[in-house]
């Protein structure tokens, strides 16, 4: 029989997924056994023209404060030397390129989606690495051992890249508006939503579990 599906919609550029990420990548560990994970990125940043990490900087420099205050979280000195130095920053933030790693990586690993997309995360928020630059994703690709040249292609295929705009218009048909946001899908066309925005690990596990009962 096929477990019940969660869906994680997230996107790699929001901050308030990152300090999700303990939260839902503990709960994949606690429900393996109960549930399949599905993450999709919700496309929170694309534009035709990229724009500069100055026109939000400011947003984000009061924000990242907060959201370190209520997840515990600690975002990296490297990420925060370009919010508080735009003006010296060459970040043009765009959800586009991390959503199609994210395609990538899920035909190797599906089972590992949620580990993916937290380290993804991490990569930009603690380490501060850009994930608009192919070479961010090079250091994941040992760590998980994916083929270098093989993964490149994939990552710049129209393929791909049409899966992640997949990836986007399911959460806009889902009605997801913010990130992150946690669905339980237990019917063809049911579905039920344990979490909008962040909540801690206990809140989304209730949630979950009181779904699953009626089930």
């Amino acid at each position: 029989m096929n477990l019940p599906m969660l869906i994680y919609c997230y996107d790699a550029y929001c901050g308030w997924c990152y300090g999700f990420s303990p939260v839902i990548s503990k709960l994949a560990q606690q429900y393996n056994n109960r549930l399949q994970f599905e993450v999709l990125s919700g496309g929170m940043i694309v534009n035709e023209t990229p724009k500069h990490i100055s026109l939000s900087a400011g947003y984000i420099k009061q924000a990242y404060q907060r959201v370190e205050e209520t997840t515990s979280i600690q975002f990296g000195s490297d990420y925060l030397w370009h919010i508080n130095h735009p003006q010296d920053s060459d970040w043009y933030p765009s959800s586009e390129k991390p959503a199609i790693a994210l395609c990538v990586f899920k035909e190797y690993y599906p089972e590992k989606q949620v580990a993916f997309a937290a380290d993804l995360q991490y990569a930009l928020h603690y380490e501060g690495r850009d994930l608009c630059d192919d070479e961010a994703y090079r250091h994941l690709l040992d760590a998980y051992n994916i083929p270098t040249d093989e993964f490149y292609t994939k990552l710049n295929s129209p393929v791909y890249k049409a899966q992640a705009y997949d990836e986007f218009e399911l959460c806009t048909q889902l009605q997801v508006r913010a990130y992150p946001a946690v669905l339980l899908q237990v019917g063809e066309s049911k579905f039920h939503l344990v979490a909008r925005g962040y909540v801690p690990y206990e809140v989304l596990a209730q949630s979950i579990d009181e779904v699953l009962a009626k089930m």
